[in-house]
């Protein structure tokens, strides 16, 4: 089950860093067709967020046709996101996680990593546009 974190820092509305972590598992094919959300409930306990802000990402996800509410039961995931690039991740991610031990190693913190992956990203989708 995915567990939601929120950073305040980031200028991104509560409910859609919601939205952006659950469509990012489905990417990763960490949740999957059948899985069930966390309640309501379960997410205002473990991020102290207003429960009208995680039904707005909730429903959301539901117009978007990834997950559906089932009334007393729960949310479920009824789509996902993966594609045919998943094999590929496993290797992709073994080799970011040495890039970012590299990164620490040099003394790099996590902000500093953050913003050097961050404009090196950008940097590449614009000059491949």
């Amino acid at each position: 089950m995915i567990e939601f974190h929120l950073d305040g820092r980031s200028g991104v509305a509560p409910y859609m860093q919601l939205i952006q972590q659950v469509r990012q598992a489905m990417r990763l094919g960490l949740l999957i067709e059948g899985d069930q959300l966390p309640t309501v409930k379960d997410v205002v306990a473990k991020v102290a967020i207003n429960p009208n802000t995680v039904l707005k990402a909730y429903r959301e996800l539901e117009y978007e046709g990834l997950v559906t509410a089932r009334p007393g039961v729960g949310t479920f995931v009824i789509r996902t996101l993966t594609d045919e690039s998943l094999a590929a991740h496993g290797p992709l991610r073994e080799e970011l996680g040495a890039w970012l031990a590299r990164a620490r190693a040099s003394g790099l913190n996590a902000e500093s990593i953050e913003a050097l992956f961050a404009t090196t990203f950008r940097t590449l989708i614009e000059e491949s546009a």
